[in-house]
């Protein structure tokens, strides 16, 4: 049985650690605001640019020419993976769920014989494919696989690498894996092809069925005028389209960083005082009992006296 000394040490502890989780709670609930408004900010441009080169590519179908970004290489071979996490832990389940969904999409390209290279973004999820895949391992020179503070700049920097690789035919296939923001509760690891275009994009959340298929119905009927020809329109749109989804990725796994380690702090507070509850119990018997020892010893011995 613990000594008295030692229950008032680990109350004294688990009361610390509850201070601090709570602080790291409220820490990641404002970080978590500020990252939910830019994300959201940032949605419909990225789905109405995604949209409208989606629909772009479906109006000019087979036509020869077409941008490799637009229509890739016409081959499946080499397949690019690019996971986004967190720099740090204490998140919950947000890496470890992109981890697993990576590897299980890697593995399945690996039985089909693909090539596969993987672009880790976030320090975790870096960690964990050196560790794992260490020969698929790649990125651009002089980069340090980190996510940061989200900025415009880290996108370019990916998207210049990925235009690299294709340029280099050392990539047929793009994929970008991370965590699509829903809410606080909830983060759910998506896969978007961003090369060749994928015909799939998400809709805005708030329209009905109805609403979605006319919008597909009106976008399948629609004609485009392209001023000046097309190769220079999609020469222009589709090196940024690049750009846009991938920091719309990094700005979605920021919040969703955010919100998973609200989640988890919140959650370690609660149990950190339920555990100062039953040690305050287990400590103030212990203390009773004691005393009720000692004073069946001074009894003893004054009636023995």
């Amino acid at each position: 049985m613990a000594s008295l000394k030692e229950l008032r040490a680990r109350i004294s502890s688990v009361k610390s650690t509850k201070k601090i989780t709570s602080a790291m709670k409220m820490v990641a609930a404002a970080k978590m605001h500020r990252a939910e408004k830019r994300s959201r900010e940032s949605k419909p441009f990225a789905t109405t640019m995604q949209r409208i080169l989606v629909n772009l590519k479906e109006s000019l179908g087979d036509r020869p020419g077409l941008p490799t970004l637009l229509s890739g290489t016409g081959k499946q071979d080499l397949h690019l993976v690019i996971p986004m996490s967190s720099d740090r832990g204490l998140a919950g389940g947000f890496n470890g769920n992109i981890n697993r969904t990576t590897r299980n999409f890697v593995e399945k390209l690996l039985k089909e014989g693909k090539n596969v290279k993987i672009c880790p973004v976030g320090f975790k999820t870096y960690v964990y494919f050196r560790g794992e895949y260490p020969d698929l391992v790649v990125g651009p020179e002089g980069g340090d696989h980190r996510l940061g503070n989200v900025t415009f700049d880290t996108a370019e920097q990916i998207a210049s690498y990925v235009e690299k690789l294709l340029q280099d035919q050392q990539c047929d296939v793009c994929t970008v894996i991370y965590n699509q923001f829903k809410n606080v509760m909830l983060q759910v690891p998506t896969e978007l092809q961003l090369i060749p275009l994928s015909i799939a994009v998400s809709e805005k959340k708030d329209e009905t069925l109805d609403d979605k298929l006319a919008v597909r119905q009106e976008q399948s009927q629609a004609e485009y005028l392209f001023e000046p020809e097309p190769e220079e329109v999609l020469h222009r749109l589709l090196p940024q389209n690049l750009r846009v989804q991938l920091f719309s990725a990094m700005l979605e796994t920021n919040a969703g960083e955010q919100g998973a380690r609200m989640t988890a702090m919140d959650s370690a507070t609660r149990n950190a005082g339920k555990a100062i509850d039953k040690l305050s119990l287990y400590y103030n018997r212990t203390r009773q009992a004691n005393i009720t020892n000692e004073l069946t010893e001074v009894i003893s011995g004054a009636n023995a006296a």
